[in-house]
């Protein structure tokens, strides 16, 4: 299935790649890393309110503009490329498309306008202690007493978990997994900032002590509905990935144009050729194979397991292959603290294990096609 752009989609990417030359260079994004929020909280209202980009991909009757996979694929695609520290990716692409595929009109109606609007921040606590990204590994505990959901447990590598105001807990209950929305800072409800590779993008440890909370989604087993959402986190994940990749390759191409030893630029050795035309036929098909997945969630959600395995697998090993060839194209240079070479490693080898590792991908789209039984794929 091919994905075509309209006009829209073209000047989409255009205004938002100038809005982030302008606004997100390098040194802006290294301040905002280092902050105490991690993210420039100035720089996300005007995201919000200036370029509408909370609410594009959400139905317009909950405040958004309609948008969908496509349309967020391509903000997150710019957000990879410009390497930008923001609670984007956990607030929409992951609570936000979790609210908006629950089909519970309560939930959607109380959380989605002010996600659209930039006022409400939130993300999906899946994982936890065991590193597993499996459902049928969740080990949490919500429990129905009192009128109101108790959730308990421990929820690891959080995206923005330590300061979301929602948090999104794949919680298991008597009747089988399920959603559960609980207030960032409500009793019972004890979070830690996570010491991890990437600098640009916070984790955390989330720990639940009966914390109250409300069921969203379908009602008894949820397993079909969270396995949806986690599709869809991973292919929202691949086109973050395409643009960190894309932006190791041009930044290579043009430090091989311009860099010159022993009288010539080093594009012309055949090695550093041979270097970025691999990671040209990487990235372009990584691009493929997410482009193909986003147009899949859009059209034909039924084919969504194996499109997005395929690109999961396929995008995360492009981006971690085009920012270590990024490092040796530029040598020494590209060791160094104030070279982005080494952030756009430390993103791409994080984002490789957020939603399961590749070879879990991988494992679970050989399952998917008939290649090899079904297993508990962990990762």
């Amino acid at each position: 299935m091919a994905l075509t752009f309209t006009e829209e989609h073209t000047a989409l990417r255009s205004t938002l790649r100038r809005f982030l030359t302008d606004k997100a260079p390098s040194e802006a994004v290294r301040r905002a890393m280092e902050s105490e929020e991690g993210h420039d909280p100035r720089l996300w209202q005007q995201m919000a309110g200036q370029l509408g980009l909370h609410g594009l991909p959400l139905p317009q009757e909950y405040g958004g503009f309609g948008g969908g996979p496509v349309e967020l694929g391509i903000v997150l695609e710019e957000l990879g490329r410009a390497l930008l520290p923001s609670p984007y990716f956990a607030t929409v692409a992951l609570a936000g498309q979790a609210l908006a595929a629950s089909g519970d009109e309560a939930a959607k109606a109380r959380w989605l306008p002010a996600i659209a609007d930039g006022s409400l921040t939130g993300t999906l606590a899946l994982a936890e202690e065991s590193g597993s990204w499996n459902i049928d590994d969740v080990t949490a505990e919500a429990v129905h007493g009192d009128a109101a959901w108790r959730v308990s447990g421990t929820k690891m590598f959080v995206i923005d978990g330590h300061s979301a105001d929602l948090l999104l807990v794949v919680a298991r209950s008597a009747d089988g997994p399920g959603l559960y929305a609980v207030d960032g800072t409500a009793a019972g409800v004890s979070r830690a900032r996570l010491e991890t590779l990437d600098p640009t993008r916070r984790l955390a440890r989330v720990d639940l002590d009966g914390a109250p909370a409300t069921r969203v989604g379908p009602e008894g087993d949820a397993t079909a509905f969270l396995r949806t959402v986690t599709d869809l986190a991973a292919v929202a994940l691949a086109a973050e990935q395409v643009g960190g990749a894309q932006a190791c390759l041009d930044a290579s191409v043009e430090y091989a144009k311009t860099r010159v030893q022993f009288g010539r630029p080093i594009g012309s050795f055949q090695a550093i050729k041979h270097k970025c035309a691999d990671m040209l036929l990487k990235v372009e098909a990584a691009r493929s194979a997410a482009y193909h997945a986003l147009s899949v969630a859009a059209d034909t959600p039924d084919e969504l397991p194996v499109s997005a395995a395929l690109a999961a697998a396929y995008c995360a090993d492009a981006h971690t292959h085009a920012a270590k060839e990024n490092i040796q194209i530029h040598g020494g240079i590209g060791y160094t603290w104030e070279h982005d070479a080494h952030l756009h490693l430390k993103r791409a080898k994080s984002s490789e294990q957020l939603f399961g590792s590749p070879a879990t991908h991988r494992g679970r789209l050989a399952e998917l096609v008939g290649i090899s039984p079904a297993t508990a794929t962990k990762g």
